[in-house]
């Protein structure tokens, strides 16, 4: 009789832990499929090697979660408790707390971005690099020729050789990665571009058409002039006349350009870049030039035009010869209007 009773409370207690058990696992999947509690967008930094017990009772205070103690069997449930990836996260509201497990394993990490623009010196990018507050800052005080040297270019100036482009990239990720992913990026464009290039340029290598698309970059912010531009330049390259380019000029006064550009500046033979004196290209490139426009230069447009000038609405005016290009010059440049520009409105 005794054995009978002893046998029935086994009995019920395993049906009540099995109902009790039930219960929980019901609950815990029911709180993996549900939206997170947050109504705004949460940024959580999770910093190396943090404990599952103190991350869940940060999400419990932002509101993302109200039951740590079911975040906390999930994680381990999943395998998730060693797993955790440090990074800074973005837990949008409506996401489900399996999905915050599975970005907070497999790193999903926020992605902050950069765009390096078109005709950007990589002065103005470096500036751009320390402003930005999701990088970390490294080269701060590093000399140009040392940030090559860094980048496993040493001797290279840097000038051009950074792809004008919009970058992802996670907090913390250091101005000198960027850059490499940015010299890389180049050295495959150009390598690329210079592989399906038109036979007979008067260019020797994949840097000179790295420079001279610097110089079609400066000059026009119209990408159907691009090549006609590039043309213009090409065939001045092949009959031995100078480039007489003004951005090129402008580029070798450095800080000593106030804006406008004199006559004494086109006469100094001292200024490397000043393509009114020197023959050839200059130096090296005098922007970051995109991909259309080193295209352009590796295909540029045919003719028999050799100038061009500013019209003031951001396009030009191409002519063959000296004659028709002074008359244009009279036309654009000496009877300027006030709202006169020489390259389009950004």
């Amino acid at each position: 009789m005794k054995c009978s009773i002893l046998f029935r409370l086994f009995g019920a207690f395993v049906l009540v832990a099995s109902l009790a058990g039930g219960w929980f696992w019901i609950d815990l999947r029911t709180f993996a499929e549900a939206p997170v509690g947050n109504e705004t967008t949460v940024i959580l930094e999770v910093p190396p090697g943090i404990t599952p017990p103190r991350l869940a009772t940060r999400l419990a205070a932002e509101g993302v979660i109200e039951q740590p103690g079911h975040f906390l069997w999930l994680l381990r449930l999943r395998g998730a408790d060693r797993r955790l990836q440090a990074g800074e996260y973005e837990i949008p509201p409506g996401i489900t707390v399996e999905d915050l497990v599975q970005n907070l394993v497999h790193g999903r990490v926020r992605l902050h971005s950069l765009t390096v623009v078109e005709g950007w010196t990589f002065d103005r990018l470096r500036a751009a690099l320390a402003a930005h507050p999701a990088i970390r800052h490294t080269l701060a005080d590093v000399p140009r020729a040392e940030v090559m040297a860094r980048l496993g270019k040493p001797g290279m100036d840097p000038e051009g050789w950074f792809l004008p482009d919009t970058y992802l990239f996670p907090r913390g990720t250091s101005d000198r990665e960027f850059l490499a992913r940015a010299l890389q990026a180049m050295e495959r464009v150009l390598a690329e571009e210079w592989a399906g290039r038109d036979p007979d340029l008067p260019l020797r290598s994949p840097y000179e058409a790295l420079i001279l698309a610097s110089i079609v970059e400066k000059e026009t912010a119209v990408p159907e002039e691009r090549a006609r531009i590039a043309g213009v330049f090409i065939r001045r390259l092949q009959r031995g006349m100078r480039l007489q380019t003004d951005p090129t000029v402008i580029y070798g006064l450095g800080e000593a350009f106030d804006g406008n550009l004199r006559k004494r500046h086109l006469q100094d033979r001292a200024n490397p870049y000043n393509t009114y004196r020197h023959g050839g290209l200059p130096p090296t490139p005098i922007a970051l030039p995109g991909r259309a426009a080193i295209h352009a230069v590796l295909h540029p447009a045919p003719g028999d035009e050799l100038y061009f000038v500013a019209k003031g609405d951001g396009s030009h005016h191409f002519s063959a010869t000296m004659e028709e290009h002074n008359r244009a010059v009279r036309r654009y440049q000496l009877r300027r209007k006030s709202d006169y520009r020489s390259r389009p409105t950004p």
